[in-house]
C-alpha cells in the first residue's frame, strides 16, 4: 500500500488489471515437521547409497581422529615427564654441589686436625727430614 494514503485514512482504488508475480515474490515453503535428519536423507541431499560409499572414509577419518588424540596424550605426559626429571636434575645438582662444598670444607688442614686430635695424632711443627740413600747402602 502506498504509506501516504495510509496516513490520511482513504482507501487505495481496486485495480481491474490483473496483477502479474514478479520474479522476487518467490511461494515459500514451509518446513515439514518431523525428523529433520530423515528428510535430509530422503529428499536427495545425500542417499543411503552414498552414504555407504562413504562409510570407509568416515571410519578412516574417525582412525584419524583417534590418532591424534592419543598422539597428543601421549605428547602432555612426555612433556610432564621430562619436567618431572628436570625438576630431579635439579635436586640432585643442588646436593651435589652441597655436597662438595662439604666435602672442600672438610678436607681443610684445620678440619682434618681437628678430626684425628681424638686418635692421638697430632700435626708436625718439625719439618720432615730427607733421607738419601746412596746404591752402595742398599
Amino acid at each position: 500500500m502506498n504509506q501516504f494514503l495510509k496516513n490520511t485514512g482513504e482507501e487505495p482504488e481496486q485495480q481491474d488489471e490483473p496483477q502479474l508475480k514478479s520474479p522476487r515474490q518467490k511461494k515459500v515453503k514451509k518446513p515439514e515437521t518431523g525428523n529433520a535428519f530423515k528428510r535430509l536423507l530422503t529428499d536427495g541431499v545425500i542417499t543411503k547409497e552414498a552414504a555407504t560409499e562413504m562409510l570407509p572414509f568416515l571410519l578412516f577419518i574417525s582412525f584419524l581422529c583417534m590418532l591424534y588424540i592419543a598422539n597428543s596424550h601421549m605428547a602432555v605426559k612426555n612433556i610432564r615427564d621430562i619436567d618431572k626429571l628436570n625438576k630431579e636434575v635439579k635436586e640432585l645438582s643442588w646436593e651435589y654441589k652441597s655436597l662438595k662444598a662439604d666435602l672442600m670444607f672438610k678436607s681443610k688442614l684445620t678440619e682434618v686436625a681437628k678430626k684425628v686430635d681424638t686418635l692421638g695424632i697430632r700435626e708436625l711443627v718439625v719439618p720432615p727430614k730427607k733421607l738419601i740413600i746412596t746404591n752402595d747402602e742398599h
